[in-house]
């Protein structure tokens, strides 16, 4: 099934832009694990911030919307769904980061500890935060008579300027290649990489380096060309959203074998008497395997072996697959002696 991203932010599938940001402002700020220390809310903290940050992506939310998050996750959807390349989404692990960018990196905690004559105020657990924002209603709460007064709006228009990712332009998308074997395509394969980004420090104005590994899941039968992406992965700047790091996925030459789809093709050499009279070949396979085949007198030079279900396993049905085709190459002798020849000539007339 999945998991259901409308749901965890309390909104029903079809919500507007605005509300989707006001459940995730809600929910955050319910769950920050720095404030909310019940079990389960770290958790919690982070399926928020992938909900939101797949939601209010137009690309991902359609996908999400026809495919769910399996669909969304092996790279369904769209015009990949015709067979094409395609774009997988993984989280990129980090709610902070989600939250540092909602939020403008700022901190939004701050704003109660310097509240007149209640120096001690914290945000806990059990707190709610209303749809409308959190700051004409949490201060209405608190201080009757103040939601609606300038204090009110004045911290909720504070949260509405540093909350809006659309006043800040991402950068471009940084991409890399990454080389498969046929073999790990057959079975699917884990691959870890490492990136060097540029991170924010505290004062949000410098930046230092910072290693960081990133998990690729492989799923069997992935095409040449699928697309692994890592959200927000990319340098920090100040005002400015980080890039999408996208790793695509690229084929390794094989000794052996050439893809084509879904299929495997394999070139077998052929003596002429074998061509001619026949024989029985090993053909290998991915899997380490050899088949054998027993091969009749061949009925033209172009003639192809079609073993099914020995190809590499279809990615959106990987319980199926597709074909592998042997390609024949016969072989003439260098120098027949004349009387060969002649004897070759008599039998074919």
């Amino acid at each position: 099934m999945g998991k259901d991203y409308y749901k965890i932010l309390g909104l029903q599938k079809g919500a507007s832009d605005d509300e989707l940001k006001k459940a995730y402002r809600k929910m955050a700020l319910k769950y920050h694990p720095d404030k909310n220390k019940a079990a389960g809310a770290e958790e919690k903290f982070k399926e928020v911030a992938e909900a939101y940050e797949v939601l209010s992506d137009p690309n991902k939310k359609e996908i999400y919307d026809k495919y769910g998050e399996e669909g969304l996750k092996r790279g369904a959807g769209g015009a990949n769904d015709g067979g094409g390349t395609s774009t997988t989404y993984t989280f990129h692990g980090d709610p902070h980061e989600t939250f540092r960018m909602f939020f403008g990196g700022e901190d939004p905690f701050k704003m109660f500890g310097g509240m007149p004559g209640n120096s001690s105020f914290q945000f806990t657990s059990n707190m709610d935060v209303d749809d409308d924002g959190p700051g004409v209603n949490m201060f209405s709460n608190f201080f009757p008579g103040m939601g609606g007064g300038n204090m009110g709006s004045g911290v909720h228009r504070s949260y509405s300027q540093g909350s809006h990712d659309s006043q800040k332009k991402q950068d471009p998308t940084i991409t890399y290649d990454v080389l498969v074997t046929l073999e790990e395509v057959y079975k699917g394969t884990n691959k870890k990489m490492k990136i060097t980004k540029k991170v924010l420090s505290p004062d949000r104005r410098t930046t230092k380096p910072e290693d960081k590994i990133l998990a690729l899941e492989i799923k069997p039968g992935w095409k040449e060309g699928t697309k692994i992406t890592f959200a927000k992965e990319g340098d920090q700047k100040p005002n400015k959203i980080p890039a999408d790091i996208v790793f695509i996925i690229k084929d390794k030459p094989h000794p052996l074998f050439v893809r084509d789809g879904s299929d495997i093709k394999y070139k077998h050499k052929l003596s002429l008497r074998d061509a001619i009279l026949g024989t029985t070949i090993q053909i290998p396979n991915l899997d380490g395997r050899r088949i054998s085949k027993e091969i009749g007198p061949l009925r033209s030079s172009s003639y192809t072996l079609k073993i099914p279900n020995e190809g590499l396993p279809i990615s959106k049905t990987p319980n199926k697959r597709g074909d592998l085709i042997v390609e024949f190459e016969v072989f003439f002798p260098d120098n027949l002696p004349a009387t060969t020849r002649n004897r070759i000539a008599d039998l074919l007339r």
